[in-house]
């Protein structure tokens, strides 16, 4: 009885130690047992993320649920997660997640630096907009939902939406301060810019962004009372004259004196002596306040001045 015993007592034993082995607390273990995570962990296991998220390392993951991601599939043209082509998928989502483990209450309102990459630089990570003004908004079209949900290796944020690779369009409609630049690049006669400026063609961009308060100073400048007093072709060669095409130029990139061919085809200078600016070919000095926001099909540099091209 007692040789009977022994093994018993040991097997319990057993029994009793794999019981209490602590439960894994990852990122991606903890999303496996949530049931409105199931279409994400599937995407990260397509995807061959599992490890990267279950491993050390500290992350902010911004998660999609399942409403979300059945959504995205639907808008864009996908009868499931099979459809998306797993390169695209992998992008995607390491567009939601961030470097450190950044709680809601630490977030603020500008540019962080995701995981993903576009087609339009192979070394500058995508740019993600965060506003905290009212609810936490990523990239103006997804909105964290419950926060906080803590992990080993990070944290996860529940959000209501996937947020797609950001487009130039994604991130100027994103940041109020360059909402009258998008009301300028959306008047009914221009061309089609959000078109252009969302797609591939003559892609990468490089654009220089003016601010609301750059706007503002141009109107005064000209004497003008709102975007309406200015004329369709002026307005469109200026608007032109922000935009390069076929580079995506990083602030890296500029070098003193360097002259830049726009899409409307006059040129202007980089200046770097004292800070980085352009210099128009009206004479006219912008100064370059913010860089790199990297976009899937280029980058923007804000400035903070309207620059003009000459006039015939």
């Amino acid at each position: 009885m007692l040789l009977v015993a022994i093994p018993l007592t040991l097997l319990s034993c057993s029994d009793d130690d794999s019981n209490n082995m602590p439960e894994n607390n990852s990122i991606a273990a903890i999303a496996s047992r949530a049931p409105q995570f199931t279409i994400l962990v599937d995407a990260l296991e397509k995807a061959d993320l599992v490890t990267t998220l279950d491993g050390s390392g500290s992350f902010t993951v911004f998660a999609p649920t399942n409403t979300a991601f059945t959504n995205f599939l639907a808008d864009n043209g996908f009868n499931s997660l099979d459809d998306v082509p797993v390169a695209t998928l992998r992008e995607i989502l390491l567009n939601h997640v961030v470097e450190g483990t950044n709680l809601s209450s630490n977030l603020s309102t500008g540019y962080v630096k995701t995981l993903g990459k576009g087609a339009a630089s192979a070394t500058n990570t995508l740019s993600m907009y965060i506003n905290v003004s009212s609810t936490v908004m990523l990239n103006g079209v997804s909105t964290v939902t419950t926060p906080n949900i803590m992990a080993d290796n990070g944290v996860i944020h529940e959000v209501n939406a996937v947020i797609g690779l950001p487009t130039v369009v994604t991130h100027a409609t994103a940041n109020s301060n360059f909402s009258t630049l998008v009301t300028a690049l959306t008047r009914n006669d221009q061309p089609d810019f959000v078109g252009i400026l969302s797609g591939t063609t003559n892609s990468p961009f490089t654009v220089f962004a003016p601010t609301n308060l750059a706007f503002g100073d141009l109107l005064t400048e000209l004497n003008a009372t709102s975007l309406n007093d200015i004329d369709q072709p002026t307005l469109e060669n200026t608007l032109k004259y922000h935009v390069v095409a076929g580079g995506n130029v990083l602030s890296t990139d500029l070098t003193n004196n360097m002259m830049v061919t726009t899409f409307q085809g006059q040129d202007f200078t980089i200046g770097l002596t004292g800070g980085a600016k352009i210099t128009d070919a009206q004479n006219r000095v912008s100064n370059i306040v913010a860089t790199d926001v990297q976009c899937a099909n280029g980058v923007i540099h804000v400035i903070d001045k309207v620059i003009l091209p000459t006039f015939n």
